[in-house]
């Protein structure tokens, strides 16, 4: 009788004994599956509202992956630059968020499969019609140019006045001074803008003389006061003209520091203002700061959208133009051992009705 207790006693042990085994050797499996997950802040794909609460098209796809893996995970919040240097260095198993796959960073980290086609874009600021007029006539070019225009007329118009007005009564039929005087103004505005007059419309050697000189002249002149004018205006009004990267060279450009944009304003030459967020870089366009800012359409349109709900940037659009493409993937560190997991599973959310979905929700404009 005392045996069999002794037996019992080593049976509950045993037991007890295989059951933390077993316990500790699930925490300890839970505890090396737990993935380091890093962020940075870019709507719509990742908003972060707290140091506890993330959201976004990013997080959705995460989410989603990480039931498929079934992993845990814990998240922390970086700045672009600082995430891919955290994956660099083994600090962070993945980074979610509006991350382009680029070779530069190819060369420091890896990446999974595409999860979002985009391209970069260009944003104006339209103006109204009231604006728009407002701004020609108050534009010191347009008014220097006619001022320089006036007095080359009235020049003109008074050298052959003083040359002519004796011998060319049709010319200068007038019967008072004044209109004489008003008829030399007009010949000088026309010989200006439509050419010289016929030769034979001068009685004296000395006008028909100044009449080949000064036909030569008014071809450049007017030729110079129309590009003056012509590029002036264009700046002053919406640039729908802008059609591509170079078109950008003679406007106030910005980008939101650290990205595609810049890197893509910066190797064509194309001095800009950098921005430390896409609210900032909007508000800039918004208040006159800049004329035109290049960033992903994606971004640009969701978050140009959602400022037009809260009655902001109004006058903002986004040129239908394509700059340069980009594809967001999620950071990995080199070698990843979770890689073939990540994309088995991303490639398979990515066929789903649901992620469809959740794309048009996010995107979908009114």
């Amino acid at each position: 009788m005392h045996d069999k207790k002794r037996a019992f006693r080593h049976y509950i042990i045993l037991i007890a004994i295989f059951m933390t085994a077993m316990f500790l050797g699930i925490e300890k499996s839970r505890a090396n599956t737990e993935l380091k997950v890093g962020t940075y802040h870019c709507p719509p794909f990742i908003f972060h509202q707290n140091s506890q609460q993330y959201n976004g098209l990013s997080m959705v796809l995460w989410q989603r992956i990480s039931e498929i893996m079934k992993v845990e995970y814990s998240i922390k919040n970086y700045e672009l630059n600082d995430l891919l240097l955290a994956a660099e260095k083994g600090e962070i198993d993945v980074g979610i968020s509006c991350i382009s796959i680029t070779p530069d960073r190819e060369e420091h980290v890896d990446f999974s499969h595409s999860f979002y086609e985009t391209h970069l874009a260009i944003a104006l600021k339209n103006r109204g019609y009231l604006d728009s007029f407002i701004s020609i006539i108050t534009n010191k070019t347009l008014w220097k140019a006619l001022g320089i225009f006036f007095f080359v007329a009235i020049s003109v118009g008074a050298f052959y006045y003083f040359l002519e007005r004796k011998n060319n009564d049709k010319l200068y039929s007038m019967p008072t001074k004044r209109g004489r005087l008003a008829e030399a103004f007009i010949l000088g505005v026309l010989f200006i803008t439509k050419g010289p007059f016929n030769y034979f419309e001068f009685k004296t050697l000395s006008a028909r003389i100044m009449t080949v000189l000064i036909a030569m002249f008014s071809t450049v002149f007017i030729a110079s006061i129309t590009a003056i004018l012509a590029s002036s205006l264009t700046l002053e009004q919406l640039r729908f003209d802008v059609k591509g990267v170079n078109d950008l060279s003679k406007l106030q450009v910005g980008a939101k520091q650290a990205t595609t944009a810049s890197l893509l304003l910066t190797d064509h030459s194309i001095a800009h203002e950098t921005y430390p967020s896409m609210r900032a870089l909007l508000v800039a366009l918004e208040n006159g700061e800049v004329n035109a800012i290049v960033a992903d359409d994606a971004v640009l349109r969701y978050m140009i959208k959602q400022g037009k709900e809260k009655e902001m940037f109004a006058d903002l659009v986004v040129l239908p133009y394509q700059l340069e493409k980009q594809n967001y993937g999620l950071v990995l560190v080199e070698n990843s051992p979770y890689e073939e997991k990540i994309n088995r599973a991303l490639l398979q959310i990515r066929e789903t009705s649901e992620w469809h979905q959740i794309l048009l929700e996010y995107f979908t404009e009114n």
